[in-house]
Order: structure tokens, then sequence, then C-alpha cells
């Protein structure tokens, strides 16, 4: 792509528009360039057989015998050109030898059967060959895809939220589909160097003069190939961003939660119109490069051409001063042409190797940032369900922001309690959330689970004991009952706990609903879909948090999509939960279902202004806990009073509340 300021890559208006700005990966591939660019033709050269081993060992893992097969098929299609072109080397001594044409077919013969047996195995071997990469590419890409992934999904959500590393993971992708191609191509490499030294070998021994002029002749397309490849690996690097861009608007415009504005408000023209705006973009850039490779093709070409010609002056000259016998010229005419057609083989095949061995190191670095990124395994075993979390003077900012989430926060989270969060948004209710899933790590304080920090505690052990419902919970594109058992699915899936996770959450009539009911596919458009309201999404949500029956329940805004009444029985169903032990932390902005709650901590800004249960926390003059119930209770036009809600009142009276609010050890705090 070579070095080109910002302001001469081309932005389009709906660049401006839509994401306010171009979208190009300039610093490190434009104003630095990537290491990549930037090495010798043979330094990539000695990074091939680094790359090829990488795929040749995923190709090991999975299927030895299709590689040795595939390894044999072609060494043995390469030796047997050798072997052609020395049988037709000695056909053609024969040929033009002294004698009766009879006598001369007849020694011909034998080398003649020779070439026809040659061409025979060789072509077997090119089906035993193709036979054996078809087996080995799919389970190639499959292992080095799932490699990504798996490393993908255990990266730590800190680093996840990176915007460099986030890049450095899409450009990982781009490698995960280079793995099949760069089997294939290693393939059709290997098949003809095999072959080029074949024919330099016959060369050699016809005449050490015609190697080099062989070399000659591959050198220019050599330099070409490297040129196209490194060419087209910037160009593609540096518009990554407007590629995704481009993904998303297209992904828009079927998606059903955005069907009603795209037609009621027109947006689908405004979006068709991106999309066209910017794709002219993208193939004004693709213009550009054809033409840069275009020249690029034509000098090489040229070059090599030149070469070609210089040879045959050679192989002239050679007969001409009686140097070569007229039958070693034919067999030389016939290396050297068939060397040619291989040359232009290999050089597209190296070019698009060059390629994808970049691409493979993309991924390569991709799968060893998310591995030194991963979340640790083992550590300290937390003992217990969710006996108490406890922060100590926790600080935790994100990475890259200029001001902290949380800030100096110390609470505890006592054991089988409902424990609410509140306060505005970006209060920090959410993170300290987080923070206590272990999806997070203070950045200083102490953060401990039944007396282990997080830090040197087993995470997994620890995400085993929590279970999120979060507002916007991920709508699986799966079964009604796939989307619940993913709850917990290292577990065998269990159709009775199932059921009874379905029923607790209210769910049961939303499955049955459903006209394959729990085989349903809740997602419009394939076989068996469906399409289900907002409200029966939050309750199939619901009972995936149920039915992973964890020590500790995190609720973020759970009720959003539900109508009073069933937000009034998700609210008491969240109580009934505490009862049996579940430890449920609570973050609404409804804060009448907050009245319930055995300990309230009120957030602003970052930081812990006040904890206590509701009474105590309205008995507060001024505080910002009691100024936003009267807040909401007026927009209801409900009194102010500062005893809770009658349900919240009726639910109080029972032995084992009364027993549970006696054991609180939450004091009210002067906000």
């Amino acid at each position: 792509m070579g070095r080109r300021a910002a302001h001469d890559i081309p932005v389009s208006a709906s660049e401006l528009l839509l994401f306010g700005g171009p979208l190009r990966f300039e610093r490190p591939y434009v104003t630095h360039e990537r290491p990549l660019l930037r090495m010798t033709f043979w330094a990539m050269a000695r990074r091939f057989p680094a790359m090829v081993a990488t795929v040749g060992r995923a190709a090991w893992r999975e299927d030895p015998a299709a590689l040795l097969a595939l390894l044999g098929a072609e060494l043995g299609q390469g030796l047997a050109r050798a072997f052609g072109l020395v049988a037709t080397n000695r056909a053609l001594v024969a040929l033009f030898s002294a004698g009766p044409t009879p006598e001369r077919l007849g020694h011909a013969l034998p080398a003649l059967l020779g070439v026809t047996s040659v061409a025979a195995v060789s072509a077997l071997l090119s089906c035993v060959s193709v036979a054996a990469a078809g087996q080995l590419e799919p389970k190639v890409e499959r292992a080095c895809t799932a490699r990504f992934y798996r490393a993908a999904v255990r990266v730590e959500l800190a680093a996840l939220e990176d915007k460099e590393f986030h890049r450095l993971l899409d450009a990982g992708r781009f490698g995960t589909d280079s793995v099949r191609m760069m089997l294939s191509s290693s393939v059709t490499v290997v098949n003809a160097l095999i072959g080029l030294l074949a024919a330099a070998g016959v060369l050699l021994l016809l005449h050490p003069a015609l190697v080099g002029m062989l070399l000659l002749i591959a050198a220019p397309k050599g330099w070409g190939a490297v040129v196209s490849a490194r060419r087209q690996y910037a160009s593609r690097h540096a518009w990554i961003e407007h590629r995704r861009a481009i993904s998303v608007i297209t992904s828009t415009l079927t998606a059903q939660d955005c069907a009603a504005e795209i037609r009621v408000h027109g947006a689908g023209r405004m979006l068709v119109d991106a999309y066209d705006d910017m794709s002219r973009s993208m193939e004004r850039e693709s213009s550009r490069l054809a033409r840069a490779q275009a020249a690029t093709q034509s000098a090489s070409s040229a070059l090599s051409g030149l070469a070609a010609v210089a040879a045959y002056g050679v192989l002239w000259l050679l007969l001409a001063s009686g140097g070569m016998p007229l039958a070693v010229a034919g067999t030389a005419v016939i290396a050297v042409r068939g060397a040619s057609a291989g040359l232009t083989s290999l050089v597209t095949q190296v070019n698009r190797l060059y390629e994808e061995a970049m691409y493979l190191s993309d991924l390569e670095e991709a799968c060893g940032a998310a591995e030194r990124q991963a979340i640790p395994t083992g550590g300290t075993p937390l003992a217990g369900g969710a006996e108490e979390i406890r922060l100590d003077h926790v600080t935790f900012a994100y990475p890259d922001a200029s001001a902290v989430a949380l800030h100096d926060v110390t609470l505890v989270i006592p054991s089988g309690k409902v424990v609410a969060l509140v306060g505005a948004n970006g209060s920090g209710k959410t993170t300290l959330s987080k923070l206590v899933a272990g999806l997070y790590l203070p950045t200083s304080g102490r953060l401990s689970w039944n007396g282990v920090d997080v830090r040197d505690g087993d995470r997994d052990q620890l995400f085993d004991r929590v279970a999120v419902l979060s507002q916007d919970f991920p709508r699986w594109p799966m079964t009604a009952r796939a989307n619940i058992h993913i709850g917990r699915p290292g577990q065998p899936l269990d159709q009775t706990r199932i059921d009874r996770a379905a029923a607790e959450a209210d769910a049961t009539d939303v499955v049955t609903s459903l006209p394959y009911t729990w085989d349903s596919l809740v997602l419009k458009g394939f076989e068996r879909g469906t399409q289900i309201s907002g409200g029966q999404w939050q309750r199939l949500g619901s009972a995936r948090a149920r039915y992973r029956r964890a020590p500790l329940l995190i609720v973020d805004e759970p009720t959003s999509a539900l109508d009073p009444k069933a937000e009034a029985e998700a609210f008491r169903s969240l109580r009934s939960l505490a009862d049996d032990g579940t430890t449920v932390l609570l973050i609404t902005h409804r804060l009448a279902a907050t009245a319930t709650a055995d300990l309230i901590y009120v957030l602003d800004r970052g930081r812990l202004v006040g904890k206590g249960t509701h009474q105590e926390l309205m008995a507060v003059e001024g505080g910002l806990y009691r100024s936003m119930y009267e807040l909401q209770a007026a927009q209801y036009g409900v009194g102010t009073a500062l005893s809770p809600c009658p349900e919240a009142a009726e639910a109080r009276t029972t032995p084992d509340r009364a027993r549970r609010n006696g054991s609180s050890h939450a004091q009210p705090v002067q906000t």
C-alpha cells in the first residue's frame, strides 16, 4: 500500500456521518508499517518453514495418515517428473541417432513406454493427493479456528474491552480463513517446487549453464509475487475497520429488532445508501490495488520473458558451437518449457502462500496474545458457596479511562440475603457487580470470596458459584430447551430440572405456547423457528439463571420488559430465592422493589454514599436514597411515606424474614 498520508485516504460522506471519520487502521500499518511488511524476500522465505510447520503440526495432530499420504503423493509426483524427463531424453537420443527408422523406433520404445508409465503413475498420485488434501483441509481449519476461539473466550474482560487488543483479535480472524487456504497453497507450492527441482536436476546433467538461466526466469516472478502480497496485505489491514463497519450496517438491514424503525422511519434507505457509499470507497481502493498489481505483474513478466529469451539464446549458442547434441537440446527445451509452466503456477501459489502466511502470523499473534491475557486457571480453592463477599477499599478503572469507575468502596455482601445496589446511571452499580462476579479484578484494594482474594482464588470456581441475569442478557439462537440448559452446560441435560426452573420463572406458559414447545427454535427465519416477545425472553432468561442453581444470583434490571403484575411476581420470586439460601445481588432503578431488600448500598459517581435497610435510608434527611425514592413516588402519584410499600411490609412480617432482618449488620449512613 505504501506510505500514504491520512489526508490522501478517501473518506466517504457516510463514514463521516455514521462513524465520525475515516475507518482506517493507520497507526501501525501506514505511519510505522507492520514488521512483516518491512521484511526482505529472503527473511520471509526463512519464515515459510515455520508457517508451514504450524499448519503441518495441526495436520499431524488431526490426521497423520492423511498427511503422510499427501506428502508421499507430492514427492512421488516430483520424482515422476524427473524420471519422465530422463525417459524423454533417452527417447530423443534414440530417435535422433543414426540408422534405419524402424531400428531407431525400436530403441526408443522402452523409453516411450517409460514416459507413458510415469504419466499414469503421476495421474494416480495426483488423485491420492487431492483426496488426502480434501480430508486434511477441513480438519486443520477446524483445529486452528477452535484454538483461536478457545483462547478468545478465556480472555480477561478488561483486555477484551481494550480497542487495540480487539483489533488484534479481528486481524486474527482473517488467519482462521487462511489456515485452509495455506494448506492448499502449501501442497501446490511443494508440488511445483519438486517439479522445478526435478527440471533443474535434469538441466544440470545436460548443461550447468541452463540451471542459472532457469533461476533468472524465476527471480523476477518471485519478486513480483512478494511485492503484490505485501501490497494486498497492507491494504486489507488498513481497511479492516471499514470492512467491519460495512458488515455491521448490512447486518442491521435484516435484523428483527431493527425491522420496525427500518420501515416506519425509513432508516433502511439511509443504511442502504450508506452501504452503497462506503462500498464505493472500497471499489476505489480495489481499483487502485488492481492498477498497482497490474504494473508489478507487467514488470515481473517482462523481466522473466527477457530471461527466457536469454536462456534460449544460450541454448542456441551451445548448439551452434557443438557443445550440445540436438537430442539433448530437445530435452532441454522440454525441461525449460515445463519448468516455465510450473513456474507460473509456483509464482501464483507463492503469492497466495506469502499473503496467507502473513495472515497466519496474525492468527498466531492473536492466539498468543489471548493466551497471555487469559483468565488464570487454578488458584486457591474457594470453600463453601457465597458465605461472605467483601470489598475492602476497592478502586477500579477501565482500560484507557481517564477517571475511575469505582473509588475506595468498602462493603460486605452477606450470605442468603437480598442486597440491592442503587444509584443513578454511571454510578458504578454494574461495574461493582462484575467485580463481584470475578469478571474484573480491582485496580487497587481487596475483593475476597469467603476470605480468599479473587486475585489468588480459583476464578473458575468463582464463576461456578455465580449466575447472572442482566437487562441485555443473550438471546441465544437455539431451542427453548437449549436456551435454559446453556445456563449450566457442563452438566448433563436434566429435563426435570429445566421444567422446575421454567415453573419458578413463570416461563412454563411461554414454552407451552410455542409450536414445538421445548424443541421450538426461538429465532425467526429457520425451520421450527418462532418469534417471542421481550417479556417472554425475560422469563426464559430468568429460567436459565435459576437452572444454574448458583449460590450468588446477580440481577441487573430484571423486569424492564415485564408488565406490572409480572414485575411484582418477579420481585417476590427473588425473595423466595433468598429464603432458600441464595444470595441475590439486585441492581434496579425501581426503588419500590428495594423496599424488601435486606440491605441496600447507595452509589454515587463510583463512591459508596449510603447503606442500610429501606427504613434506615429513608430516615436520613437529605439522603440520596430518600430523594430518589420520593422523586419516583411523586411521578407515580404515591405518597412519600417513610415506610416501605404494602407488599414489602407484608413480606417482612414472616418469622423467617424477621429473623433475617434481626441478623443484619447494616447501619444507616448520612449521605
